[in-house]
């Protein structure tokens, strides 16, 4: 049995009833198999895949808060310290009723290769709650970030671990656990990213993981020989990601012409209307079907999955940007039937892996999320630079600085495949030059 087998199995026995991390270790050692092969003796002795597959600490925690009619409710809080060689932890904090140890594991083990991506000093960590901030009121929602923050602060700094947002954390919540982090230790200081611009966050940071997707997919079209100009494009979810990356996609020429959220999707022949999706997401915090009743050339179709069905649709470029696992092996022969030739991850692992296996055999390029949407941790990054200079930057320096770190993700991905013999594989290709950064740290630091 080889090395990376062994781990594997080790994983799935000490960690039982948890399928997302099992599938997101197995992916990373599947394409690693190469590198590890080819070193694995040195790694054996090192313990380094142990090391590697084990969070360096796990914090969970209790968070009672009262609601509006006085009654006490309680939520479970988590923090995953993944690794911490190349940086302070870094990854975002997720508000859902789905948030579970397994699936934080499994963001925080992403975060470890994608942080390592982006060149800059930031280690991989992620968080959350299955608080669901969702029909709440501004009250509710404080006091539960309070109360999360309360016990949170006693692990996290600006130097230590520097948390962000996610799935149901935005900056209503960034700014009530910043105010709280602020009370409970008297420091101003960079400890969560996201903040709002009049208190130390950067501009582009909203923008930054929708961009940086599209950014990355303008290198891989140049590669063959195409531009985004006159392309159909699909984008599921209608969040933060799904927006702004459907805004670049435009600006550089593409027609978008589906979104969706959790109880189905738009589609829009004749290119979606984008400030007609912002005023009902990011303004009324409706739903997208209300897209449909606003747009005569719109059709809404409910959908059970959410935006499983959105995938039918006829697109050259798909942009998976809701939640993990959404597009299936069954969404993927449609996506190829209809022509699709490029698949780039928004969200963190939206994809199955027969997915990616069935897209990649058929020749489509994919680029995973940790590669594609490492916009948004790598803004995180440069808000922690801003913050401890006290500087702030313009907008057009932080979307140079971005744009140039994408770019940079697209070349470190596709030497790492071509020097090792899978020349397009881009999933191969990113863990490859993600894991490299990070294994020469931990041998270089000893045993830690």
């Amino acid at each position: 049995m080889s090395y990376t087998e062994e781990i594997y199995e080790r994983v799935v026995a000490q960690n039982p009833n948890e399928p997302e991390f099992h599938q997101a270790v197995k992916e990373v050692l599947d394409t690693l198999k190469l590198v590890i092969d080819a070193n694995e003796e040195e790694y054996r002795k090192l313990g380094l895949l142990e090391r590697l597959v084990e969070p360096e600490r796990i914090i969970s925690f209790r968070v009672p808060w009262i609601d509006d009619n006085g009654k006490v409710q309680v939520n479970k809080g988590y923090r995953v310290q993944f690794n911490s060689a190349i940086g302070p932890y870094k990854g975002g904090l997720r508000f859902h009723p789905t948030v579970n140890q397994s699936i934080l594991k499994f963001l925080g083990f992403e975060q470890i290769f994608k942080n390592s991506l982006t060149g800059l000093p930031i280690g991989g960590g992620k968080g959350g709650s299955n608080f669901d901030p969702k029909g709440k009121s501004d009250r509710e929602v404080m006091a539960f970030c309070q109360s999360f923050m309360t016990e949170l602060h006693k692990y996290i700094g600006a130097d230590e671990d520097v948390p962000a947002g996610d799935i149901g954390v935005g900056g209503r919540e960034i700014g009530y656990m910043y105010g709280q982090y602020k009370r409970l230790t008297g420091l101003y200081e960079g400890v969560l990213t996201g903040k709002g611009l009049t208190w130390g966050g950067s501009l582009v940071r909203t923008q930054a993981t929708g961009y940086g997707l599209v950014y990355i997919v303008d290198e891989m079209m140049k590669a063959m020989g195409k531009t985004l100009e006159g392309q159909t494009v699909v984008i599921s979810g209608s969040g933060n990601v799904a927006i702004y990356a459907a805004e670049k996609a435009q600006q550089l020429g593409a027609k978008v012409v589906a979104m969706s959220d959790s109880n189905g999707y738009v589609y829009d022949p004749e290119g979606i209307k984008l400030d007609i999706v912002k005023d009902i997401k990011e303004v009324k915090r409706g739903r997208i079907k209300e897209y449909a009743d606003q747009v005569e050339s719109a059709v809404y179709t409910a959908d059970e999955n959410g935006s499983k069905g959105i995938w039918s649709i006829k697109c050259d470029i798909a942009l998976p940007c809701a939640t993990q696992n959404e597009l299936n092996l069954e969404n993927a022969e449609k996506l190829v039937a209809n022509g699709c030739y490029l698949v780039a991850e928004g969200a963190n692992m939206p994809t199955t892996r027969e997915a990616t296996d069935y897209l990649q055999a058929k020749g489509v390029a994919f680029m995973p999320g940790k590669a594609a949407n490492a916009g948004g941790v790598a803004t995180s990054a440069l808000e922690m630079s801003q913050n401890s200079a006290r500087l702030s930057w313009s907008f057009e320096e932080v979307d140079a600085k971005l744009k140039d770190i994408m770019k940079d993700i697209y070349a470190k991905v596709s030497d790492a495949a071509k020097r090792y013999g899978v020349e397009g594989n881009f999933v191969a290709g990113a863990n490859i030059a993600g894991f490299e950064k990070v294994v020469d740290a931990m041998k270089a630091q000893g045993l830690v």
